[in-house]
């Protein structure tokens, strides 16, 4: 059973606040299998092709109605993604006003040319990025329906994740290509106008053939089903292989995955390397001086990373996995990801490509596996993606780091304090900056694993990682499922952090405002300065050089994390509505060097200058 909390959804603007209203319901997702042919023309840059596509009904509910996404329409002048890259107030300097410029021959389009159900022709619009279909029979919950479209497209030059002519001269990155069905959960249909950010998806099955000029080399999600007849480093060692005519036909399959993503190079090189016990890699690439020395050293560095994931966060779920040069940053999708190699900043150094070959590896498992809802959730895939990737990292380079995350801290304190900071619960699309987007997803979802850690233990928190993905690889799950997973794992309630966290732009600050002497004993007077209420952590140095740690729970809390540490004391309780808290420790103030709060620096705490007490050396 799923546990859900009710989610209502309130525009102020766009922000989402799930209220605790819990309810239980049976799971369900829905299913879509995929199998799709194109035939595909290097000299235009177009494609025809037929996609046969067969839809599970799962829910509760009978459906009257289907979307698909044509992702490649938003590359066409005055489309929502081109107004929105021009107006926000920092634009993505990858897109700016470029689809603005581009002209007939150099737009993306897909288009649907008939489209059938079980033989019927339907009735359909298309509204730019999302095609509203009216079916001609319901599908009725538990029922399926075969749904057979034929449709065209054009590959745009490459501007955001998929299209042409990379800067690193790759001829085409291959994201959001094909009619892709949209999702359909417990809140109903989720059809976005796409404007640049993310994508939702039902779990499928594919079988992808892709028809081109027989000199262009492949690469992608799924697996190759006929290698001996393609070659190109994909066949059976000892093989000789005889391409015939001026085309070939490379057949994909995939299962088990929400997306398909390929590319194409007449020049590219492949590169092989086996995780122990775990995936083969393939590495693509386009040879010369920008890529030689790196790329070669890329697999080597992968197969150490793949070993530390899956020690820590769960087995890779696929047999394959492709780093393919591509795209214009780094774009996870299936079984592949697309990594520029050069870039607006220049061209990447072996450090930049291994860190950016880590953390599109790591979404294997953060939207990968665990495939969140990115548009409400982006914070549970690039921050849980970027918390792991730091201390990926750092066991890669050996930095043995007390916190990998720290930098992060940095960032986020330094955006806190603008004041332009904008809730975790932002919609995807309709944060106004890209900069609070990045900021919120990327660095405060990451440190919200961190600062988990400080709440419930490190141990609670890696072991709640490794039961949440257990529990809910191959699904769809959200901020309630993961809640839950570390309630149960903590046996702490949680709800109260993911509300000021998420939902909020409150910030954390405590601090030391005044030590006395109370007979053999020492006072320590504390204040939550800030809005966020936080646990605390107080350290007491004494002169002799040991040191004594004070845990003061949350009354929210229902409990205490763990002790870590042998000279450990858990104080009373500190209540969220009181701003102050007084100490009592059991030292004399005259054996005592130092006080500190947030040691281990797991708080977000954004003024730091008043967690830490020196005694002046004259106390008695």
């Amino acid at each position: 059973m799923k546990q859900h909390f009710k989610k209502i959804t309130l525009i102020l603007p766009f922000i989402f606040i799930f209220l605790n209203n819990s309810i239980a319901q049976g799971y369900w997702q829905q299913k879509v299998d995929y199998k799709i042919a194109i035939d595909f023309d290097v000299k235009k840059h177009q494609y025809t092709g037929s996609e046969r596509l067969v839809y599970t009904n799962n829910s509760p509910d009978t459906l009257y109605s289907v979307y698909y996404h044509m992702y490649f329409n938003a590359f066409q002048p005055n489309s929502m993604m081109d107004v929105r890259s021009r107006t926000i107030d920092d634009p993505d300097k990858r897109v700016g006003d470029r689809i603005a410029a581009l002209k007939e021959d150099e737009i993306g389009y897909l288009r649907a040319t008939s489209l059938l159900q079980d033989g019927k022709p339907l009735n359909y619009e298309l509204s730019e990025t999302v095609l509203e279909v009216q079916l001609a029979t319901p599908i009725l919950p538990g029922e399926s329906a075969t749904l057979a479209m034929e449709f065209e497209g054009q590959v745009p030059l490459q501007i955001r994740r998929s299209g042409r002519h990379n800067l690193g001269g790759v001829d085409y990155s291959m994201a959001q290509w094909f009619p892709k069905m949209a999702e359909y959960d417990e809140m109903g249909w989720h059809t976005p106008p796409y404007v640049g950010r993310e994508f939702y998806a039902p779990w499928g099955n594919f079988d992808v053939s892709i028809t081109i000029d027989k000199d262009w080399v492949l690469a992608g999600t799924g697996i190759l089903q006929n290698a001996n007849e393609i070659g190109y480093g994909y066949e059976d060692e000892g093989t000789k292989v005889k391409r015939k005519g001026k085309t070939l036909t490379w057949n994909f399959v995939a299962n088990n995955v929400h997306d398909f993503v390929w590319a194409a190079d007449p020049d590219y090189k492949q590169l092989t390397a086996q995780v122990p016990d775990g995936p083969l890699l393939r590495f693509f690439y386009i040879p010369g001086p920008e890529t030689n020395d790196t790329w070669e050293q890329l697999p080597a560095y992968t197969v150490k990373a793949f070993e530390f994931i899956e020690a820590n966060y769960g087995k890779y779920g696929w047999k394959e996995y492709a780093v393919i040069q591509g795209g214009d940053g780094g774009m996870e999708y299936p079984m592949a990801t697309l990594i520029a190699n050069k870039k607006l900043s220049g061209v990447r150094s072996l450090k930049s490509l291994v860190g950016v070959t880590i953390h599109e590896a790591l979404h294997s498992w953060y939207q990968g596996m665990l495939a969140t809802n990115e548009s409400y959730f982006p914070w549970m895939d690039e921050g849980f993606t970027s918390f792991a990737s730091a201390y990926t990292e750092d066991h890669v380079w050996k930095k043995k780091q007390d916190l990998p995350t720290s930098s992060m801290y940095k960032s986020y304190k330094s955006w806190a304090k603008t004041g332009l900071e904008e809730p975790l619960s932002t919609h995807a699309d309709h944060f106004t900056l890209n900069k609070a987007y990045s900021i919120g997803s990327y660095t405060k979802g990451a440190i919200s694993l961190e600062q988990l850690a400080h709440i419930i233990g490190v141990e609670n928190r890696d072991k709640g990682l490794r039961a949440y993905y257990n529990q809910w690889k191959f699904k769809h799950p959200d901020l309630n499922d993961f809640i839950r997973v570390m309630e149960k794992q903590s046996g702490l309630e949680l709800d109260w952090y993911y509300e000021y966290w998420v939902n909020t732009t409150a910030t954390i600050d405590y601090g030391i405002t005044d030590v006395v002497k109370n007979g053999s004993k020492t006072l320590v007077s504390l204040e939550r300065i800030g809005q966020m209420p936080m646990p605390q952590d107080v350290v007491i140095e004494k002169k002799d050089g040991s040191k004594v740690t004070y845990h003061i729970p949350l009354t929210i809390m229902r409990g205490e994390k763990p002790a870590n540490q042998t000279n450990w004391i858990t104080a009373n309780d500190w209540p969220w509505t009181h701003p102050e808290y007084q100490l009592e420790v059991e030292i004399p103030l005259s054996e005592i060097s130092k006080i500190t709060l947030n040691p281990e620096g797991r708080i977000a705490d954004i003024n730091q200058d008043n967690d830490t007490y020196t005694t002046s050396g004259s106390e008695n």
